[in-house]
């Protein structure tokens, strides 16, 4: 039986017929892959948790406080903590309040993570980034890794920047507008081309 074509397999095929250097990036790094979807809420408390810490210094912080909350990060327990409980899971007084902020919004029904899914990709942007401490970006990472969506270029990250850098050969790093013209031809796999643009800064030669 034929397995059906994944978002990374049609995005990779896309990308390698519509743009040749990117083509030659892709043969030398090989597939991507998103990975498997990330529960919604937990995944939002992870980005908060994450900012501004190393990455072992997150999963550290972030495996305490489900400790804090038995177990399992949801919004219930979360909200239940208050910003007392979670300054004493280690988190920082203002990512309390971001948590806290979050948590509330969602108890309350103002925040619809279940819903989200339902709604384009703008809307979702302006849903979350009414919550205290969720930015553009962190939107843009749940569009891609949480809802899969296809067609997401985050242009306002480092990484993104630099790889358009390294794989294009510019002098410096490209504004929005010119990364949104390089992308382009990627439409509507730009998801696909961002993680290979991640990829590359390891991999592509300089």
């Amino acid at each position: 039986m034929l397995q059906p074509a994944t978002l990374e397999h049609l995005g990779t095929s896309h990308i390698v017929r519509s743009d040749r250097t990117m083509a030659r990036i892709i043969a030398l790094v090989g597939t991507v892959e998103i990975g498997a979807r990330r529960p919604r809420f937990a995944a939002l408390v992870r980005t908060i948790v994450g900012q501004q810490v190393s990455t072992k210094a997150a999963s550290s912080i972030y495996g305490k406080l489900r400790r804090a909350a038995g177990g399992y990060v949801t919004a219930t327990r979360l909200d239940a903590l208050g910003i007392e409980g979670l300054r004493a899971a280690g988190i920082s007084r203002q990512k309390a309040r971001y948590l806290s902020d979050l948590a509330d919004q969602v108890t309350r029904g103002d925040l619809r993570l279940d819903h989200m899914h339902k709604l384009p990709d703008a809307e979702v942007i302006d849903e979350l980034t009414r919550v205290h401490g969720i930015g553009e970006w962190s939107a843009q990472m749940f569009l891609m890794f949480v809802l899969q969506r296809p067609d997401i270029l985050p242009v306002g990250d480092l990484g993104i920047q630099n790889g358009f850098v390294k794989v294009y050969g510019l002098r410096q790093r490209p504004d929005a507008g010119r990364m949104m013209a390089l992308g382009e031809s990627w439409r509507p796999y730009r998801t696909v081309g961002s993680l290979y643009l991640w990829r590359a800064l390891d991999n592509a030669p300089a």
